[in-house]
């Protein structure tokens, strides 16, 4: 037998951002924690701030412990709905370059460059002058 999965769509799941009802997503995954508010470690405040959201990042940023992931399973309650899932992607930072690109080899090299000899002649105008 089968278990039949419960979807939630975003707009569903933003609903649910208050101490009454306070839902977080984590790897898809939809978690009513409104009852583990007050025993949270971190304080309320830290789920609050992630209700009716994604907060994945911040749950892996914060490195939980096996007992703290075993224990969330509990207050799983569906899943975010297949058609909202790519919503929930960040876009991947690209550090897009071209080699053909001359203006960043003279604002990198050049300019530097040209400071670091008129700098260099200055200092040894003053020096002469000292003398």
């Amino acid at each position: 037998m089968s278990e039949q999965k419960q979807y939630y769509t975003l707009e569903e799941i933003q609903k649910h951002n208050h101490s009454k009802s306070t839902w977080i997503i984590l790897h898809n995954r939809i978690y009513d924690v409104t009852k583990f508010l007050e025993e949270h470690p971190g304080g309320e405040e830290v789920l609050r701030e992630q209700a009716g959201g994604d907060a994945t990042e911040t749950f892996e940023d914060i490195g939980h412990s096996t007992d703290a992931r075993n224990m969330s399973k509990s207050f799983i309650i569906g899943e975010v709905h297949p058609s909202d899932v790519p919503k929930l992607q960040k876009p991947v930072d690209t550090n897009i370059s071209s080699v053909d690109d001359n203006s960043s080899w003279w604002t990198n090299w050049v300019i530097p460059g040209i400071s670091a000899i008129i700098v260099a002649l200055m200092y040894r105008l003053y020096v002469a002058q000292e003398g």
